[in-house]
């Protein structure tokens, strides 16, 4: 965890925990301007909405542990601290990443003992929840059961398989979003005017603006950790001290060590960059599409969004041409999230040249989309008898089940019997291709498809 994530001002209460101290001019630019209350949360709009679990929490004072689960920079350490804030709680923090069973417990022992001499009660943050082991994360069990704390257990990880059920149970689960580029516009405004921040000493051009918000991906740490070192360099490049400092696009490429490519991600630059981008993979020019993907790292874009085009032209493009390009795309995506940048470009890169160079075949995304028009259009009937579940009382004299046949049962493991509703009986949705590996797909399915309606190659 940055040092900038483990401080936070707690006025005129000792053992504040980590997050004391945040007022103090010297702190980072990221730990000044974190949110004190929920009304000054950027984004989360449906977590700081009226009647929400979180506004009930916080307003009545309730003895609630939470998980959070979100992308890095959303706020999870921002809200720990509102809750101890806002409630009057002692603040304290311990790391997954460096904290064992015996610190997990003497922070519950500390807030038990605090309790039973009358003092506050505590919030104990928790960040990166997911790296404790299970006897890490049983050893919070009789502090949340007993509510000697209030547990807040960050994490940006699924909590469902990296979190140990009794804590779930225990917890409300929030999840928090992405910020959106104009969550992290207005944490850049707010920066560069409020007296915590830069109190309006700087000023920042568009350009410049823009390059910020893309590089920051959505995480609000990342935007201010960068315009704070771009206000730093527009006051030692300015010519003498009467100058009005000036962060222009040179000064923040220059801060934050890297280019500003011309593309703007919620602009025309963005859609056409992004399509140049498919259609070079889609059309098999390995070079183009890393160009493309070049230039989409260079620019800032963030690598999830990337990974998630691929992962839908790896079906849309690819299909059974190469059964091995959804597996390849899946595995990218999973790197990004457990890799991070900048390595994961070349996880990207290879998932890129893998794509592009594999067999092309859109036999399955037309597939789709000629069952789902059949559906939309009202073509939808009855499940036949035959296929109905017949697990239940009462089932067999209604006649479902009956007349089925088991595949397993008969020559090849393939009966002839009707699977589609009555007024769909003779689709023909799926239509494979002879390129790559779906050509031997193809051979095969006219086979089985003859047998299952009776008809020799279907219709």
């Amino acid at each position: 965890m940055a040092e900038s994530e483990s401080l936070f001002d707690v006025p005129g209460r000792s053992g504040g925990g980590s997050l004391s101290d945040q007022s103090h001019r010297g702190a980072p630019l990221a730990v000044r301007m974190r949110p004190r209350d929920l009304d000054d949360l950027v984004g989360q709009s449906h977590l700081r909405a009226d009647g929400s679990p979180l506004r009930r929490l916080v307003e009545g004072d309730q003895s609630m542990s939470l998980v959070l689960w979100g992308p890095p920079g959303t706020g999870k350490t921002t809200i720990a601290g509102i809750v101890s804030r806002q409630t009057d709680r002692r603040f304290v923090e311990v790391s997954a990443v460096s904290a064992g069973v015996k610190e997990v417990r003497a922070a519950i022992d500390a807030a038990r003992a605090q309790l039973a001499a009358g003092g506050a009660e505590t919030v104990l943050f928790v960040d990166e929840v997911h790296r404790f082991t299970k006897a890490q994360q049983d050893a919070l069990l009789p502090g949340v059961e007993n509510r000697w704390v209030t547990l807040v257990a960050a994490t940006t990880e699924n909590p469902f398989f990296s979190v140990i059920s009794p804590l779930l149970s225990r917890s409300l689960l929030l999840k928090l979003e992405s910020l959106t580029d104009d969550d992290i516009d207005e944490v850049v405004t707010r920066a560069l005017r409020d007296e915590r921040g830069l109190a309006g000493a700087v000023d920042l051009d568009d350009a410049a603006r823009d390059h910020l918000v893309r590089l920051a991906g959505g995480d609000a740490r990342r935007a201010l950790t960068y315009l704070e070192a771009s206000a730093a360099a527009a006051v030692a490049v300015r010519s003498t001290e009467e100058d009005r400092p000036l962060i222009t696009l040179e000064v923040a490429e220059t801060a934050v060590d890297q280019a500003a490519v011309r593309y703007d991600r919620q602009g025309d630059q963005h859609y056409d960059v992004t399509s140049a981008f498919i259609k070079s993979i889609r059309g098999s020019d390995v070079d183009a599409s890393l160009h493309w993907l070049a230039r989409m790292v260079e620019a800032g874009e963030d690598p999830r969004f990337i990974a998630r085009r691929l992962v839908i032209l790896a079906s849309e493009d690819i299909g059974l041409a190469d059964p091995t390009a959804l597996t390849t795309a899946v595995a990218a995506a999973q790197a990004v999230q457990l890799i991070g940048m900048p390595e994961a470009r070349l996880n990207l890169a290879q998932a890129v040249a893998a794509l592009a160079s594999a067999p092309k075949s859109n036999a399955v995304y037309m597939a789709y989309e000629a069952a789902a028009a059949d559906v939309r259009a009202g073509k939808v009937g009855a499940v036949p008898a035959h296929l109905r579940d017949a697990h239940y009382g009462g089932a067999k004299k209604l006649g479902h089940g009956e007349a089925y046949v088991y595949p397993h049962d008969v020559k090849h493991g393939v009966a002839q019997q009707q699977y589609l509703p009555e007024p769909v009986r003779d689709a023909v949705y799926y239509r494979p291709t002879t390129h790559g590996a779906e050509a031997g797909v193809k051979d095969r399915w006219e086979r089985i498809r003859s047998i299952v309606r009776g008809v020799r190659g279907g219709r």
